[in-house]
């Protein structure tokens, strides 16, 4: 009889938890449904139709607007480019990231902190405010980059108004948005390293580059994987950003990304339907993407 009662007991204290549970996660899901789930079956359904976006007339085309995509080669520009960007900013990144944080974090410096919060400080200040700082870096005439580039007999470029330096000027803003943040990162990994490792590596004659290789990096290799995946991501939107502030697609489309051609398309051109075909393709692009990055990742970690 008493255990009996200690069984109810147990069932109606699982059942009252399991109620404050659903109670608390409900409105934070039903917000999801609502900002998330929605407008994303929302886009794939609008995808198919022909639609200017203020009316609220829809004309049925199914598959036409993939047809036109895939035959579009302004939209085959941004695509490239986009790639362009991701490739060179995730790179450069993560290896300058990796290096100044391994750096700083082996260093004996009193200061080790004052540079951290000055690499990280970047990561602090708007969108808006770096493109157009590194807009007046990059101005021809006055900028800094062309003056430095000058005193050592050098003539630079339009770096904004050509279009073979446009993508690589947008990419070095990037990184220098980024490269603190994940420096950060990385510094707070390394100090969870045993200090017991590296002493035995001195001991055995690895060099600095060695133990680097074999020590810093697979012991932070889950911490990069996931960053790595996660800036991947992320540049598809910084990208467009940074495009918007600095050029506008300029010149003549050679800066033009997925979101910002996606964004002209629907609010420049009034071809919703169309806009909502391109944000289909970037959603299918970028979850490929993430699975092949966290795949490739995950295999190169078994090898540690």
């Amino acid at each position: 009889m008493i255990k009996t009662k200690s069984i109810a007991k147990k069932s109606k204290i699982t059942s009252t938890k399991g109620f404050f549970l659903t109670v608390c996660v409900a409105p934070a899901f039903i917000l999801y449904l609502i900002l998330g789930v929605y407008p994303a079956i929302n886009v794939f359904f609008n995808s198919f139709f022909k639609w200017s976006g203020l009316s609220p007339v829809k004309t049925f085309i199914g598959i036409d607007n993939f047809r036109t995509l895939f035959h579009d080669k302004k939209f085959g520009m941004a695509f490239q480019n986009t790639i362009f960007i991701m490739v060179v900013t995730t790179v450069f990144t993560m290896v300058l990231a990796l290096f100044f944080a391994s750096v700083l974090s082996r260093s004996r410096l009193k200061e080790k902190n004052v540079y951290r919060v000055i690499f990280f400080f970047p990561n602090v200040l708007s969108i808006v405010v770096i493109g157009v700082l590194f807009t007046y870096i990059y101005e021809p005439n006055r900028g800094i980059l062309n003056a430095a580039l000058k005193l050592i007999g050098l003539n630079g470029p339009t770096w904004l108004g050509d279009s073979q330096t446009v993508l690589w000027a947008i990419a070095g803003a990037m990184i220098w948005q980024a490269v603190g943040y994940y420096m950060v990162m990385y510094m707070a990994g390394m100090d969870s390293i045993s200090p017991s490792l590296y002493e035995v590596a001195d001991l055995e004659g690895a060099t600095k580059l060695q133990q680097f290789f074999k020590i810093t990096v697979p012991m932070l290799w889950e911490i990069i994987r996931v960053t790595m995946v996660f800036f991947i991501i992320s540049s598809l939107n910084m990208s467009f950003l940074f495009v918007t502030v600095m050029t506008n697609g300029g010149p003549s489309g050679s800066s033009e990304v997925l979101l910002s051609y996606m964004y002209r398309q629907a609010f420049t051109n009034s071809n919703f339907g169309y806009a909502m075909a391109v944000a289909v393709v970037v959603f299918l692009f970028a979850f490929t993407l993430a699975i092949i990055s966290n795949k490739l990742t995950e295999k190169e970690n078994d090898n540690y």
